[in-house]
């Protein structure tokens, strides 16, 4: 900075202005610093502005699992926000792994970053607690959250009884929920609306086949462990915890043989891109995306400028029902 002063023939702090407030400066003055920064190639030290201020301009998103594109399309929504606002955002792959993402929020909590978004494994993690009593703020993405943070979620509970509601209104009694670990609560959350429409229906309990991983690999291995049930009591529906579970169980079925919808219908959750190109196009619970994850930005940053007046909020979205081909309704009379 100094030489760039020399070199523009200018005070050091007119410098400073030019970079944090340009409002500050006259167009000709700030002309010149801005044609000496080019000349001499300065980068500023972002770093080192960091640390003598203690604040940052970045935003980071702890994500559960970036090979899922409904991560991808929520990320993409607090981009949007982050860039309106000139703020760099970092993804941070959690891979449903708690240890992992417990050391993700260590090194944000290092970096001094301004904000943390985060869709956790566990929704009552201590080190998410731990981050927000250090004076972070977190807003949790996909999931409901304490008193002393941010939420922005759908209701699963009611994605869940949407799925198996449909399932029943065509025909279905056997349905079987493929997801899992438990552990992940938009998991549990997807099981008990599933349960709660079989209730009212007054249906058969579902079969429940957990899973290690919510990917297309489990979502095959899942479609084995269907078919290998003993016909008299084997589900003629499933309702996958997500659309890669659901687009591999797909691929399983197509290898066996199956038909799909007549043999096994098939309803996913998410509903991707992927879901409606799938060769079979999927039935699929769908959440909104990109609105997830521009409300969750909008609120982290409200609370990082205003920490002291700033009111924690906890926004629920309601998920829609998009019906295709996987699961065709059957007419009346049909054998479930």
């Amino acid at each position: 900075m100094k030489d760039v002063a020399a070199h523009a023939g200018v005070a050091l702090g007119t410098v400073s202005n030019v970079l944090n407030h340009p409002e500050m400066v006259t167009e000709r003055t700030r002309k010149r610093v801005l044609d000496a920064i080019a000349e001499l190639g300065f980068v500023r030290n972002e770093s080192a502005r960091q640390l003598r201020g203690g604040t940052s301009r970045t935003l980071a998103y702890v994500v559960l699992d970036t090979r899922n594109p409904f991560f991808t399309d929520v990320a993409a929504g607090a981009q949007q926000v982050a860039d309106e606002a000139g703020r760099a955002l970092f993804l941070c792959d959690g891979g449903e792994d708690a240890v992992r993402q417990a050391n993700y929020l260590d090194l944000l909590e290092q970096q001094r970053v301004e904000g943390i978004l985060i869709t956790p494994v566990e929704a009552d993690d201590p080190r998410i607690t731990a981050v927000v009593a250090r004076g972070t703020p977190v807003v949790v993405v996909d999931r409901g959250a304490g008193p002393d943070r941010c939420s922005v979620s759908v209701d699963d509970v009611l994605g869940g009884d949407l799925a198996v509601s449909h399932l029943l209104d065509a025909g279905h009694r056997r349905i079987a929920f493929i997801g899992g670990p438990r552990a992940i609560g938009q998991v549990a959350d997807r099981v008990t609306g599933a349960e709660r429409a079989l209730v009212r229906a007054d249906a058969e309990p579902l079969t429940l086949l957990e899973t290690a991983r919510l990917d297309v690999a489990e979502g095959r291995r899942a479609g084995e462990r269907l078919a290998g049930l003993p016909a008299a009591r084997r589900p003629s529906a499933a309702f996958c915890a997500n659309d890669m579970l659901a687009l591999g169980l797909l691929q399983q079925a197509v290898r066996l043989g199956l038909r799909v919808p007549e043999d096994l219908a098939i309803v996913g959750y998410d509903d991707i891109e992927f879901a409606a190109a799938a060769a079979v196009p999927l039935t699929s619970v769908s959440q909104p995306r990109q609105l997830l994850g521009r409300t969750a930005a909008e609120l982290l940053l409200a609370e990082a400028r205003d920490p002291d007046g700033h009111e924690h909020e906890r926004r629920v979205f309601e998920p829609e029902l998009v019906v295709r081909e996987s699961t065709r309704i059957r007419p009346l009379g049909g054998v479930a």
